[in-house]
């Protein structure tokens, strides 16, 4: 399937607006509707499907179940739901937004929303309230509250980084488009952000960057000093990591990866994704052979399907570690482009067992004048 074949789907913000606009529109006028159409964020208008609208005590709730598109997304499915009622004693003409029960509530500083208050991001609470100001019969004199639940909210963040970015109870409601492109990626990198965020605002000094869980694990077993939230995961979004990262002025930037993408940073690509990037096991040959790997090694690496099986010959080879020292180095040249001058940076190298390979790091102007290295600890 073709990138233009693929369809789109609709965030978390967008099936809240079009679950609370239904609900009030139940409780002011009495009108059931099968579909809604709700504004977008960034302008124009978006149709949502219905799978529930029903009175509910004194007031009206909705049912919208999200589609996230061939997006793949942990959210996809998930069943969005709102209760509308009027507010008692509550100012007039005013739309009042709760999270209940799915919805996480954020318990730590650095996010746009405030330490105590349920986790609807501040684009996603102004298309909720503008969609509920377009029912009918919605006026001056009425003022309304609008909770949001996620039934099986708090089983699917688990499979999020909310836990993490300490958003705790359930999923986020999320959005900055109200519209998900397939593979866009752009809710990872709203992740990455909102962590480098978060560990400034804690005073952390320096970041842990890692491709996923395992080499985080194996970074966090190495340097158990490092606090969670300093750990980041990034996934393939290495450049964009270290621009972030150099924008909020952190002193150092360490990296916990496997060879894989260890070498596909040294070949010089930004974004590591198996799809977007492919490795060259020709010039990775061409630089085993520079340092001293046989002939017969240096073409068996340069036919290896993978760069876990270049790994396992080169480590055949007394040159081994010159070799892993020439690609570290070279990673950290291509990672300097991106961090700039300022802060220090490192490289972890970890094979599939956890077995730390080699570690090479450079300091930085900033890392140099305040004492600080990648290893220096946070504080």
């Amino acid at each position: 399937m073709s990138r233009r074949e693929l369809r789109e789907g609709f965030t978390t913000g967008s099936a809240a607006a079009a679950a609370a606009k239904a609900a009030a529109t139940l409780l002011l006028s009495g009108r059931r509707l099968d579909t809604v159409d709700i504004p977008l964020p960034e302008g124009g208008r978006l149709v949502v499907p219905l799978a529930a609208v029903e009175w509910e005590g004194r007031g009206a709730a909705a049912t919208v179940v999200k589609d996230a598109g061939d997006d793949p997304d942990v959210t996809h499915r998930a069943r969005i739901r709102c209760r509308v009622a009027f507010t008692v004693g509550g100012p007039p003409g005013g739309v009042s937004l709760r999270g209940g029960a799915g919805v996480g509530r954020v318990t730590r500083p650095g996010l746009p929303v405030d330490v105590g208050e349920p986790a609807i991001n501040p684009v996603p609470r102004r298309q909720i309230t503008q969609a509920v100001h377009e029912v009918d019969g919605f006026g001056p004199a009425d003022g309304l509250v609008v909770e949001i639940e996620v039934p099986d909210g708090e089983r699917i963040a688990r499979r999020t980084l909310n836990p993490r970015l300490g958003i705790l109870g359930g999923i986020s409601i999320l959005g900055t488009r109200g519209t998900v492109r397939p593979f866009s990626n752009e809710a990872y990198r709203e992740t990455i952000r909102l962590g480098l965020d978060m560990a400034r605002a804690g005073g952390i000094r320096s970041i842990a960057f890692s491709t996923g869980g395992r080499s985080e694990s194996f970074l966090a077993a190495l340097r158990p000093g490092i606090p969670p939230e300093g750990r980041i995961q990034i996934a393939d979004f290495f450049a964009f990591s270290l621009k972030e990262a150099r924008k909020r002025g952190f002193e150092a930037v360490w990296m916990a990866c496997f060879f894989g993408k260890l070498l596909k940073i040294a070949q010089g690509h930004g974004y590591t994704h198996a799809h977007k990037a492919a490795l060259d096991f020709g010039r990775l040959a061409d630089g085993c052979s520079a340092e001293g790997l046989d002939q017969e090694r240096a073409h068996r690496v340069m036919a290896a399907n993978t760069a876990r099986e270049a790994l396992g010959i080169i480590q055949e080879a007394p040159c081994s570690g010159k070799i892993l020292e020439r690609v570290t180095q070279t990673a950290l040249q291509m990672g300097r482009r991106h961090l700039g001058p300022e802060a220090a940076l490192g490289f972890c190298l970890f094979d599939s067992g956890g077995r730390l390979l080699i570690c090479a790091e450079e300091g930085g102007n900033q890392a140099a004048r305040n004492g600080a290295g990648p290893w220096s600890g946070n504080g």
